[in-house]
């Protein structure tokens, strides 16, 4: 449908027209443009993270392709919020409200402009989910372009990236590294541009988008300073326009069968935690029935394909290499894993799109195991439930010899004093770790709690430590750790009530998070809980603490039901 034809459904013609077209004139439209589709470009370029500064040749490349196939671009700029930088810092409470501000802005930009699509281009952690969930709620024609994952730097014949840096800090705090070694790996850990290297979230995110048919083939594992990626871009915008034509939206792609096959793609891959949070968040801007438990049901039949970090030898880097995304889903589809028949943005179904993918892993390469010989024969993000989180919470369980620990907690109200003991080694083997009110409600904002994670495996305790919290994780954590406990602390929930000692159990072999205490001590330590006042009373921190929903409904603002 071209531009013209969709803008005049809200605009009469004549005399409430011509303001209208003026302001195009003004840009320099002529006016055989206004037959043409008009097509958004939300370019996350920035300059606060390495994830996004890459960014602006392919929003370049992609209104250059929006042009050359018959459309007219219309950028407008999304905000970012860098995970790494802001990390154990206030500012890490602003990251999960960015998804929503990204989300509001493409919503917003799409609707109010009345754009016939959107090409949405971003790299650090919730660009990825803000921009599915604008584009789904606009309901316009769209595509996701990832703008490419990081190279990895080096240091004494290692690989590194970002997750090494907070790993040596534990490493160093414990006398296991040299201050010069330390100060290095610090240095040389991030090379240029691009996202963070491993299977956190952002290539998580966006290989859940090449498996949810939202982006295009191979393109989620590209590296951001290399061509191919540019490449990819203009291509992307040339799919989409056809998309326009065809009038294909998003919320006939990302359907219950589709957001499966993303859910199966994460579980092959030892996707990051955060994908939980982001998919529950995604299928209800698509209006798809998708619950928590849904994510279980599909790990109990997925396997873990790819030996990638953190808790794997890998890079996303390698991965591409290796034969990218379209390798593990075609294994996945001819083990049955996949939808085939899933409409995709290219107009192609997911089987079509594969056809010419090899159906086994090439013997040349470690990184993508066979079906015969996967590096866990269960996906790895399971879900727990018990007294200390009925609604559910995220356990990653990659890496582990024996995922489970009883232990007596260590109770801390904030992540900074968690760090403190960590650091200060009063944190011993057999611990669980409790950290709380730093859910979507508590801290607010859901903080992720890399650094104390980083810590506890720089330390050598990341099998020996248990650690629960109604926060988040990085898509960088590995260990005994569960997240998105739920209800959170700020909402009364149990993990509000545990007291310094107490027994706690994590078994992902049971799917079990309890508290061992009796019901009558926890009806009455209930009857004395009070909810602290909110941390913040004005402001965007305060929206998103009035507003967010559970984490174990996606902590989205806009579930009013």
């Amino acid at each position: 449908m071209s531009s013209i034809n969709r803008r005049s459904r809200n605009i009469t013609e004549g005399a409430a027209r011509a303001p209208n077209r003026s302001m195009y004139y003004a840009m320099g439209y002529e006016e055989g443009d206004f037959k043409k589709p008009m097509i958004g470009v939300a370019n996350g370029h920035s300059t606060i993270t390495p994830c996004n500064a890459g960014l602006q040749r392919l929003a370049d490349a992609a209104v250059a392709g929006i042009e050359a196939a018959g459309g007219n671009a219309q950028v407008f700029g999304t905000p970012t919020i860098s995970d790494g930088m802001a990390m154990g810092t206030e500012g890490m409470k602003y990251s999960l409200v960015s998804r929503e501000v990204i989300s509001d802005c493409i919503e917003t930009c799409v609707g109010g402009q009345w754009m016939d699509g959107v090409i949405t281009i971003g790299g650090c952690d919730k660009n990825m989910p803000g921009a599915m969930m604008g584009m789904l709620r606009a309901n316009a024609p769209g595509i996701f372009v990832y703008g490419g994952t990081i190279l990895p730097g080096r240091y004494k014949d290692k690989d590194l990236n970002i997750v090494s840096v907070f790993e040596a800090v534990g490493q160093y705090s414990a006398g296991n590294m040299s201050e010069e070694d330390f100060c290095q790996i610090e240095r040389r850990a991030i090379p240029g541009n691009g996202s963070c290297g491993g299977m956190y979230t952002a290539n998580t995110m966006s290989s859940a988008f090449e498996a949810l048919g939202m982006s295009l083939p191979y393109s989620s594992t590209m590296a951001n300073p290399h061509d191919e990626i540019v490449t990819a871009a203009a291509e992307a915008a040339r799919v989409l326009v056809e998309a326009v034509k065809r009038d294909l939206k998003p919320r006939d792609i990302v359907t219950r069968k589709s957001i499966e096959n993303a859910v199966a793609v994460i579980m092959a891959i030892g996707g990051s935690t955060n994908a939980v949070l982001h998919f529950l968040a995604i299928a209800h801007a698509a209006g798809v029935d998708w619950s928590i438990d849904d994510f279980e049901r599909v790990r109990q039949r997925v396997p873990v394909l790819c030996d990638l970090k953190p808790s794997g030898e890998f890079l996303a880097v390698d991965l591409h290499k290796a034969g990218g995304i379209p390798q593990v889903m075609k294994m996945l589809l001819k083990a049955g894993l996949l939808h085939g028949d899933c409409i995709t943005i290219s107009g192609k179904t997911i089987a079509e799109t594969l056809a010419d993918v090899p159906d086994a892993p090439r013997a040349d390469q470690k990184v993508i195991r066979p079906l015969s010989n996967p590096m866990y024969e269960h996906g790895h993000l399971a879900i727990l439930k018990g007294n200390l989180s009925p609604e559910g919470c995220v356990a990653k369980i990659t890496g582990l010899k024996n995922p489970v620990i009883t232990g007596p907690a260590r109770v801390f109200d904030d992540e900074q004093s968690a760090l403190a003991a960590i650091m200060a080694k009063k944190i011993v083997p057999g611990d669980v770790m409790v950290l709380r009110y730093l859910g979507p409600k508590g801290a607010p904002g859901m903080p992720e709690m890399l650094a104390p994670t980083g810590a506890l495996i720089g330390q050598g305790l990341g099998e020996s430590v248990g650690l629960i919290t109604d926060g988040r994780f990085s898509g960088g954590t590995w260990g005994m750790v569960v997240g998105h406990v739920a209800p959170e602390a700020y909402a009364g929930g149990n993990i509000a009530l545990i007291e310094e000692g107490d027994s706690v159990t994590i078994d992902a072999h049971k799917l079990l998070l309890q508290l061992n205490v009796a019901e009558d001590v926890i009806a009455k330590r209930r009857a004395a809980w009070k909810a602290p006042s909110p941390r913040y009373k004005r402001g965007v921190l305060a929206k998103f603490a009035f507003n967010a929903s559970s984490a174990s409904k996606g902590a989205v603002l806009d579930r009013f039901e």
